[in-house]
């Protein structure tokens, strides 16, 4: 009877010990699996929000690229200047500058540049009281070598060195003598277009080395 007492005990004893044992080895693989997808969501995370970021800046690149560059459909490159910008920086293979005809649409004079190698050469453009849109360098036969130009007033264009005024309807139509030297351009859909080539042709006014 001892010996089966004893035997009974040691036989509870063994069952406890199972029974303490077994839980916490469930409970510990539990608590690994927790933290490693805890881990794999966190990192997962991250990699997800790098993703999109490089893609915005890569889509923002294209952007900028497409914007500022144009080439039309018979292989020339334009170079398609901002509303808000006063000049137009030459590239390699240029052909025109083109503006959109809405930039004018206030009557306002606005003033450019043309960074060339050698000179940089001014002109401006407004759109008259007869709604035809002009173009001009900013200078004149007269006194382009005081490089001082025009300014708008009102309806006409002043030139600072003589104080003549001149009527915005007649640019591009009168030359010569204090008038604003006239610029060819164009209008092809809805833009402005100006030849690299003409703006070229005004050099002369801007080339300063050679005042007397």
């Amino acid at each position: 009877m001892a010996k089966n007492k004893k035997n009974s005990s040691m036989k509870k004893k063994k069952s406890i010990r199972t029974k303490d044992t077994a839980p916490k080895a469930v409970v510990q693989t539990k608590n690994d699996d927790k933290t490693a997808a805890k881990k794999a969501a966190v990192l997962g995370t991250e990699k997800k929000s790098r993703l999109p970021l490089f893609a915005m800046i890569a889509g923002a690149a294209l952007i900028m690229g497409a914007a500022y560059y144009f080439v039309p459909t018979n292989g020339q490159r334009t170079l398609a200047a901002p509303s808000q910008t006063s000049s137009a920086v030459p590239v390699s293979q240029i052909s025109q500058v083109t503006y959109p005809v809405d930039l004018f649409a206030d009557g306002k004079a606005r003033f450019f540049e043309y960074k060339g190698s050698e000179t940089t050469i001014k002109y401006f453009i407004l759109k008259s009281s007869d709604g035809i849109i002009r173009a001009a360098y900013d200078a004149c036969d007269v006194c382009w070598p005081a490089g001082k130009g025009y300014y708008q007033d009102g309806d006409y264009m002043v030139c600072r060195n003589c104080g003549r005024r001149f009527a915005s309807v007649l640019v591009n139509v009168v030359e010569g003598g204090c008038n604003p030297a006239p610029l060819t351009r164009s209008i092809e859909n809805d833009n402005l277009v100006i030849k690299v080539n003409d703006i070229l042709n005004g050099k002369q006014y801007f080339d300063f080395s050679k005042r007397t």
